[in-house]
């Protein structure tokens, strides 16, 4: 039976009617208006309705970015929305006459990577969102992890630098401040100032006044040496987190998704160098592969209506 799956972000809410194989059937996208909970809980209300239609929908899951209780009920916090202990589940169900679960964007995400793109051949993987934050999912034995409170896979958190760059969570060093899309320009205009090979990423910025992720992506695809060095950068830094990760979780993949890495190869590259070369005890077992997420934008919605139908048959 078809379920229908919802991704919230903060420009923008995505919605799909999903198969039980992971195809997209019909699908519909309304801007986000993300200062007020009420116009976000009667947009994804009304896109839940209008996708159902007339079809016989077995379950509706909702992918919101922050933290989500164990329950998969309560938003207790997302940073570019205010919902603080959010009961958006309780919501939507006064509304809404299905089965809704609520979880976590990149969980989502993963999700659908695991079941139908890059991971579906494997029993443990473990993915890395890589847009203007980092985000992360883990499935271990074929189950998601979600941890004892629901907020389990901030990868995006794990420290990389002590006492480093300030980080929108309150800490220092996290591995969304050297191994995201933001980190990227940053490290780009750093290049940019110092001359040499950072000339042409100097012209693109010239241009509008500030680098932009289309500006370094099109520099990356020239071959142009700067903006390559500054995603190699990007990479070490992802590399040296993903050993660390191998330590604790053994994953037989790591996948990589989001608008970095369109890069492909360029980015897992550096990121294989510099995960092998910080693996602890190397060589004494087998080393996960790299790979680059199949689904691009449509995994968020397939994951949360393959979540949200899972979820309702083991009621």
């Amino acid at each position: 039976m078809h379920a229908i799956g919802i991704d919230i972000g903060g420009t923008k809410i995505a919605g799909a009617v999903v198969s039980d194989d992971g195809r997209i059937l019909a699908d519909d996208r309304v801007a986000t208006d993300a200062r007020d909970s009420d116009a976000i809980v009667d947009a994804v209300v009304g896109m839940v309705t209008r996708l159902a239609g007339s079809r016989e929908i077995s379950a509706v899951g909702v992918a919101a970015p922050g933290f989500i209780d164990a329950d998969q009920s309560i938003v207790y916090y997302t940073p570019n929305i205010p919902w603080r202990e959010e009961p958006l589940r309780e919501r939507l169900s006064a509304r809404l006459p299905y089965d809704i679960t609520i979880d976590n964007d990149a969980n989502a995400a993963g999700w659908a990577e695991f079941r139908f793109g890059a991971g579906r051949q494997v029993s443990d993987m473990t993915m890395l969102t890589i847009g203007t934050g980092v985000g992360g999912a883990i499935v271990s034995r074929d189950r998601l992890f979600r941890g004892g409170f629901g907020a389990g896979a901030e990868l995006g958190h794990l420290r990389v630098v002590p006492d480093g760059l300030p980080c929108g969570c309150g800490a220092r060093g996290c591995i969304e401040q050297y191994g995201s899309g933001r980190a990227l320009l940053r490290m780009a205009g750093a290049i940019a100032d110092a001359g040499g090979i950072g000339r042409e990423l100097a012209i693109a910025r010239e241009r509008t006044g500030t680098l932009r992720g289309d500006d370094v992506g099109a520099l990356i695809a020239a071959g142009d040496p700067g903006a390559n060095h500054a995603l190699r950068e990007l990479g070490h830094w992802l590399g040296q987190a993903c050993a660390s990760l191998s330590a604790v979780l053994d994953p037989q993949l790591f996948v990589f998704g989001g608008g970095v890495a369109i890069a492909g190869d360029l980015l897992l590259e550096p990121v294989r160098e510099s995960f092998l070369a910080t693996l602890p005890a190397r060589g004494f077992h087998p080393e996960p592969r790299f790979v680059v997420a199949e689904l691009g934008n449509d995994a968020g919605v397939v994951g949360a209506a393959d979540l949200a139908r899972l979820h309702s048959t083991s009621r």
